[in-house]
């Protein structure tokens, strides 16, 4: 697999090695926003090999001693937690049910933290039998990516015929508590876009909460281009044939996800006004992070399977943590290398102005897996 640069802060032309004394507590950057949201990758290994995210044959695993351990994440977490003011973690891989012990290390983030929600972005595969046991340890919810509910298409996506186990391991989910349920759906043209109002409907009939998510340039393969991407216009004009989607009075709040009230579609009154009939029927978020993306607004801070601090998803620099916590380093110092990282957080990862024809953005050497969604 591909490594990823590393660069000292000092090495990037015009910005300073350290954070100035005067800047502000926490995970702030330059741009005056600050992460509270902690992404922690707990693998790079997963189960499926999804055509937007990995090869077919997969990808070279990390060795087992390059990966966090259990005591390790612990430790990581507290310092965010207690240091630095993170408020909310999202564990992630890869695939987190791959980890034997993801709910020992549960367990342990819950006893450390009991008020910090924790959450868990899963392929599903496997969670059938482990979403009581998350549920207990004290996980707070989950999110299951599931891009179809036809096994044809599901299979061709995914490259393995999982999606009985997926929808097992979302209906299992639900039953422990682990709510609201949140499910992630990645559009791709002539595959599954015709698919997206049955998902959708599928979803709310359920209480569900279904979010699309534009495919984003982190595929293994370099395969990605402007052109073949649904965009999100294109997700609300498909779901529009059936739906009428009104924007969520919510505030946004950092979230990814732009949200949309959802109700039934019905004929054009004879004055050619639209209504829409009957009550709100739940939500529909999409994460637009390429066309419209939300940068200005990110509280997002992440951290690699091996430890390594990335400040947007498209970095490519990373800074280590783990090697300096198995140095020896103490708390204070792992939390100032964090802020360092983080005070050069970019301003916006520039996807957004890139042309169809005559892309100017480069593509992180890391695919999704390997990152930590």
């Amino acid at each position: 697999m591909p490594q990823p640069r590393e660069e000292a802060a000092s090495a990037l032309p015009g910005i300073p090695s350290r954070r100035p004394a005067d800047a502000p507590a926490g995970l702030a950057d330059r741009y005056g926003r600050r992460a509270t949201d902690m992404r922690l990758s707990l693998t790079d290994k997963c189960n499926l090999r999804c055509t937007y995210c990995m090869p077919a044959e997969g990808l070279e695993w990390l060795a087992k001693q390059a990966v966090m351990s259990a005591g390790e994440i612990v430790r990581i977490v507290k310092v965010g937690v207690e240091q630095l003011g993170v408020r909310e973690l999202r564990l992630t891989g890869g695939e987190p049910l791959v980890r034997h012990d993801l709910v020992d290390i549960i367990a342990a983030l819950r006893a450390n933290h009991p008020d910090l929600p924790i959450s868990m972005t899963t392929n599903g595969v496997g969670l059938a039998k482990k979403a009581a046991a998350l549920k207990d340890a004290g996980l707070t919810r989950i999110n299951v990516s599931l891009d179809s509910l036809h096994e044809e298409t599901f299979t061709k996506l995914t490259r393995r015929p999982f999606l009985n186990q997926v929808l097992a391991g979302v209906d299992a989910a639900w039953a422990a508590g682990l709510g609201p349920v949140k499910l992630n759906a990645v559009l791709m043209r002539g595959i599954n876009d015709a698919e997206s109002p049955q998902l959708l409907a599928w979803a709310l009939e359920r209480g569900y909460e279904l979010r699309f998510i534009e495919q984003m340039p982190l595929d293994a393969d370099h395969g990605w281009t402007r052109r073949n991407m649904i965009t999100a216009a294109e997700i609300r004009g498909l779901l529009s044939r059936d739906y009428v989607l009104t924007p969520d009075s919510r505030a946004r709040d950092g979230a990814p996800a732009e949200r949309f009230d959802v109700r039934r579609r019905v004929a054009a009154r004879a004055d050619g006004v639209e209504t829409a009939d009957g009550p709100v029927l739940g939500t529909v978020g999409i994460i637009a992070s390429v066309t419209e993306p939300f940068c200005a607004d990110c509280r997002r801070t992440r951290i690699t399977a091996e430890g390594k601090i990335m400040s947007c998803l498209f970095s490519r620099e990373e800074f280590d943590l783990l090697g300096l916590l198995r140095a020896g380093a103490g708390d204070a110092e792992l939390a100032q290398r964090w802020q360092d990282a983080m005070w050069i957080k970019p301003k916006a990862h520039g996807m957004d102005h890139v042309g169809l024809d005559a892309p100017d953005f480069v593509q992180p050497d890391r695919s999704m897996s390997a990152i930590g969604g």
